[in-house]
């Protein structure tokens, strides 16, 4: 058996970071590993009975530092990683200040090379503290990071200059380069610092998400005799069952019931929707969400993480940590990068000292140049910094993308296949009139309550609501046939079927208009009609689809009079109606092989084609399976949603796409220009400190990009 850990790691900013990390677990034993520069968490897998604390100490080992948990289960915050390094940061920068200033002013104790000797040393150790530790472990797992050619540029700058001050000390100001040494540890550390603030940018909706998760509960106690005593106490010791009480002003503690009491509440964090909606006893609620006005009582049905916001927190997480196949390969180059660098510096250093006959400073500089200009973790962090920045602008506005390869499909579609009943109307359907045939009407009634509450198709569902106060007739053996509809037998051992016309009443000459037929023992006992809705954003939504240049396509298994008649409200001209589930595979298959198409489904049926579509795309209130087999989930229930949610996968794929050709570009250009001499290594460090921080500001474009 194994067992799955997630923790945060501080320190773990850039994809070569993330990369070091992940091979290091996966040395040591671990499985499932993924690495998130963007969000600084780390998930792995292990055996149940291996000592965790091993692979937390691999990361530390590496120079970061693994956030664990206290004696109270709490996250330990002791480490002051962040608060040493501004302090360290600030020292630095004073000091190479005044060493730089020798360049621009002519003050003679600036130019003495003892002072310049004593400015430099503080800087040079206090580099090697900060990454000293990272680039020695680094290189003994067989993983050389950014610290190892940012401190084999520093060092041999700090080495060269202390060797021509010891041994040429006439001619000592013909080798000193303290100031490029120093300056290279300065400008790297001032480019980590903005890039953590920056990197905490791209994840700003997913903490958003994680600080609405509220910590405190009022827990209503009965007694026997009905007297209420409100107890607060910590949202988890919340159980399922437990009532709650929310007052204005409260964040809703628990995914519930309301069971008494009137508010409305702000769910504009978790669906995207301004306008606070309107909740009453009966009505469903989700932590998280803020009561605007009102007061209710909830009855806890979703706990921890098993609640509506914990699970659209783990799906964001989930998809920053699926790679795309652009990102594989810079993780393959990254892998590599560090070790060619060294090898180009080598080269530059001996093609210009030995062919191009430099001197000695000339050469050594140039290669230094290469070894601070090169940039491996631009390339890591391209994809998780515009996934990070994409998926979290999603889930605030009701989009949830499951995995950055869903975002490379969602590009290539052209063709969007949707199911009708649930999806372009509005699911709430009525019973219109129905026919009993030999019963009467109260065991045609029983006999449909009863089929219909075993499941979780619309049809059914709507059926349940309106028959909830029929005594239900006691069946057993009530199972679903998907796609056709209910079978049940009674205690006399009668079979019953509630379902469709194809399944039951295909051969009857009479009586064919019905929605749904009940039969008992194979004769017909009755029919049902069933009038639904068009959901008032679908016609609008199928307009802006096609706009954008999208086929809207219609798959139902409902009849076709009434596909026929949506269709043409709808404005969608290619349509199948009367589809089996096995049916609705095959035309999909069909479909796919013509071009990437995209399903939208609600219900159980839905499953198989949202699974077997290039992407699946399912409501909020479809059934749990459909939203496990769908690729993107609408959790706000709104259509409209869907050309945002199709206009901001492709809008991230294109950023990651930027991401990555700026990584590859930056580097291409650069190494070649340190190496001609073009960019001294005080220019170079500056722009291997702001290549990554360029990259995250990229990304962040995201946050205020139009998409609806």
């Amino acid at each position: 058996m194994e067992k799955g850990y997630s923790t945060m790691v501080e320190g773990m900013t850039c994809g070569n970071c993330a990369l070091t990390i992940s091979k290091t677990l996966e040395k040591k034993g671990a499985t499932h590993v993924s690495a998130n520069a963007a969000s600084g968490e780390v998930n792995f897998t292990v055996a149940e009975d291996a000592d965790v604390a091993k692979f937390y100490d691999a990361i530390d080992s590496l120079g970061y530092h693994v956030m664990r948990e206290n004696a109270n289960g709490e996250m330990d915050h002791s480490h002051h990683h962040a608060t040493s390094n501004s302090a360290l940061l600030t020292l630095n920068l004073i000091l190479t200040s005044i060493l730089v200033a020798h360049m621009f002013v002519s003050w003679s104790v600036l130019q003495m090379p003892w002072v310049q000797f004593a400015l430099a040393t503080p800087v040079f150790f206090i580099g090697w503290y900060l990454f000293g530790k990272g680039a020695i472990n680094s290189v003994r797992n067989g993983m050389p990071n950014m610290n190892v050619l940012i401190l084999l540029g520093a060092t041999a700058a700090y080495i060269y200059s202390l060797t021509g001050l010891l041994l040429f000390t006439e001619h000592a100001h013909e080798y000193l380069f303290f100031e490029t040494g120093a300056a290279i540890i300065t400008l790297v550390m001032i480019g980590n610092w903005m890039e953590v603030r920056t990197t905490k940018a791209t994840t700003a909706a997913i903490d958003e998400l994680v600080k609405l998760q509220p910590h405190t509960a009022k827990i209503v106690m009965t007694d026997s005799l009905g007297k209420e005593t409100i107890i607060e106490t910590e949202s988890k010791h919340v159980r399922t069952d437990d009532v709650v009480l929310v007052n204005h002003g409260d964040s809703v503690p628990v995914d519930g019931e309301v069971v008494w009491g009137n508010a409305e509440i702000d769910e504009h964090i978790i669906t995207g929707e301004s306008v606070p909606a309107n909740k009453g006893v009966g009505d469903k609620v989700i932590g998280g969400t803020l009561v605007v006005d009102g007061n209710i009582k909830v009855r806890a049905t979703a706990i921890g993480a098993a609640s509506v916001l914990s699970h659209i927190i783990k799906m964001v997480r989930e998809a920053q940590a699926v790679k795309t196949p652009l990102q594989k390969l810079a993780d393959k180059i990254s892998a590599i990068f560090v070790p060619v660098v060294l090898v180009i510096a080598i080269v530059t250093f001996l093609i210009n000292f030995y062919v191009v006959d430099l001197t000695m400073s000339a050469s050594i500089m140039r290669a230094i140049a290469v070894l601070v200009i090169a940039c491996p973790c631009a390339m890591g962090l391209a994809t998780p910094a515009a996934i990070a920045v994409g998926m979290g602008r999603g889930a605030r506005n009701g989009i949830l993308i499951k995995g950055s390869d869903t975002l490379e499909r969602l590009k290539k579609i052209k063709q969007i296949v949707f199911d009708k009943t649930g999806t372009l109307t509005t699911g709430a359907l009525q019973i219109q009139s129905f026919k009993a045939v030999s019963i009467d009407y109260e065991k045609f009634s029983s006999v449909a309550a009863a089929l219909s509450r075993y499941s979780s198709h619309p049809i059914s569902r709507s059926i349940a609501e309106q028959l909830k106060n029929t005594a239900p007739a006691p069946l057993k053996e009530v199972k679903e046939q998907k796609g056709l509809g209910m079978q049940g037998t009674d205690g006399e051992g009668n079979v019953w079927q509630l379902g469709s016309q194809k399944w039951l009443h295909e051969a009857a000459t009479d009586d064919t208009d019905w929605d749904l037929y009940l039969y008992e023992n194979g004769q017909y006992r009755g029919g049902l009609r069933i009038s639904d809705t068009v959901r008032p954003d679908a016609k609008e939504t199928i307009a802006t689809l096609q706009s954008m240049g999208y086929k809207t396509i219609l798959l139902s298994g409902d009849k076709k009079e009434k596909c026929a008649q949506l269709t043409t409200e709808l404005n969608i001209t290619e349509w199948y109606a009367e589809q089996t589930p096995e049916q609705k595979n095959k035309k999909l298959d069909e479909l796919s092989a013509i071009a990437p198409t995209a399903m939208v489904g609600d219900g159980i049926n839905d499953a198989p084609a949202l699974a077997k579509a290039s992407v699946g795309i399912s409501l909020s209130d479809s059934s749990q399976i459909a939203m496990q087999s769908a690729n993107i989930i609408l959790s706000n229930n709104r259509l409209s949603t869907l050309p945002m949610a199709l206009r901001l996968g492709i809008y991230t794929e294109q950023t990651i796409k930027q991401n990555l050709f700026w990584a590859f570009f930056y580097n291409v250009v650069a190494i070649p220009f340190a190496a001609a001499g073009y960019l001294s290594p005080i220019v170079g460090a500056a722009a291997m400190a702001l290549s990554d921080v360029f990259l995250l500001l990229n990304s962040l474009r995201l946050r205020v990009r139009k998409i609806g």
